[in-house]
């Protein structure tokens, strides 16, 4: 083995991290492979080089005793058998691009065929009454469930499934290509290790069959739309034993006649005649709680927010209850006879000259547009 600096021979700097450093191995492995360098005699004594160098360096203890004694410190013959190279480069080999052949260098450890069942969604609409005071609901859910009769195993009663005899139970199958040894899931258990000779007839060796389960579903105050309940173990039964998924019921609330929800607050418009606008007054306004009274000044405008506290929703992760605003606006008379009229005419007629006291904005507003066409 040649003594050359572990950080020369993968090309980086001795400050380098972990990432860098299996960077580089990754990039001068595939270039100084022998079987990508078939005809260089010294592409695999290169490629142990560059094991040795990356087991060393990418382990910290070793990493370090290396940084302080040089080659010495991981010399097994230096330090009584301790640390040094001691493995063999396939194993290293494996650590780095074992993602790419679905598995590490180790090899030969079985696959679980129990596996957890998958997660459901289930979207459940309701009225905004019922997400702001809670509500327990019914609901209906087709899933997967256990096979009664084989109870979830896929094999006929009185038999069991069999070790598969291509992999010998594991899962896997290897195939040498060169210096690789590839893993692949087996061609004839499907990665599942057993093989059902003599499967179900209800579950047809599946384990599993469909079903619909009714659930009762209890829907705390306060939620609003995109709010998740997860129901534990209301998923999918699981495969071979496996345990069940969860079961998330997704909230959406329907859009109301009357009220407009953002987060705690609640928005509602209130229409009022001009004359109670203009002169004031009471109005009764709804809330989620029933009828309230609002007063209202003289010459309001429309749009005037006015803020009843308390009367909006409690949010499910606690807090108080936020406010309803109240959005007035200023409704046009319709369908006038002549005397009504007659008597707006009047009203005109004897507010004329006092534009500037009883219509400010008004008059504010035309005087910058005739400024504005002016200059």
């Amino acid at each position: 083995m040649s003594k050359q600096d572990y950080y020369e021979i993968l090309g980086v700097e001795r400050n380098a991290n972990d990432r860098d450093i299996k960077k580089a191995f990754r990039r001068q492995a595939m270039k100084h492979h022998p079987d990508r360098n078939p005809d260089d005699a010294t592409a695999e004594e290169k490629f142990k080089e560059l094991n040795e160098a990356y087991e060393v360096l990418s382990d910290a203890q070793k990493k370090a005793a290396y940084d302080q004694y040089g080659h010495a410190g991981v010399d097994p013959s230096m330090r009584g058998g301790g640390g040094g190279f001691d493995g063999g480069f396939s194993d290293v080999f494996g650590d780095v691009f074992g993602d790419i052949f679905g598995g590490g260098g180790g090899g030969g450890r079985r696959r679980s065929s129990v596996q957890r069942g998958a997660d459901l969604r289930y979207t459940m609409e309701l009225s905004l009454e019922e997400a702001v005071r809670g509500v327990e609901k019914t609901i209906k859910v087709p899933t997967l469930v256990p096979c009664d009769p084989c109870d979830g195993s896929g094999a006929k009663k009185g038999t069991t499934a069999k070790t598969c005899s291509t992999c010998g139970g594991v899962g896997q199958v290897r195939m040498q290509q060169g210096f690789f040894s590839v893993q692949q899931t087996c061609p004839t258990c499907r990665g599942e290790g057993k093989v059902i000779s003599d499967p179900c007839n209800s579950c047809h060796g599946q384990g599993r069959v469909e079903k619909t389960k009714t659930l009762s579903v209890k829907i705390p105050s306060g939620v609003d739309t995109g709010d998740r309940i997860r129901l534990s173990g209301e998923g999918e039964a699981g495969s071979h034993g496996g345990p069940a998924g969860d079961l998330y019921v997704q909230v959406s609330v329907r859009e109301h006649a009357i009220f407009e929800r953002d987060g705690r607050h609640l928005y509602c418009e209130v229409p009022i005649s001009f004359i109670d606008a203009a002169l004031g007054g009471e109005l009764e306004v709804p809330t989620l709680d029933g009828r309230v009274k609002l007063k209202v000044p003289s010459e309001t405008q429309t749009g005037k927010l006015f803020r009843l506290r308390g009367k909006g929703v409690a949010p499910v992760r606690g807090g108080g209850a936020g406010d309803l605003m109240v959005k007035v606006v200023v409704e046009t008379p319709v369908n006038l006879n002549s005397r009504q009229k007659e008597l707006l005419r009047e009203f005109q007629e004897a507010t004329k000259d006092g534009q500037k006291k009883h219509s400010p904005k008004r008059h504010s507003f035309f005087d910058s547009v005739k400024k504005f066409f002016e200059d």
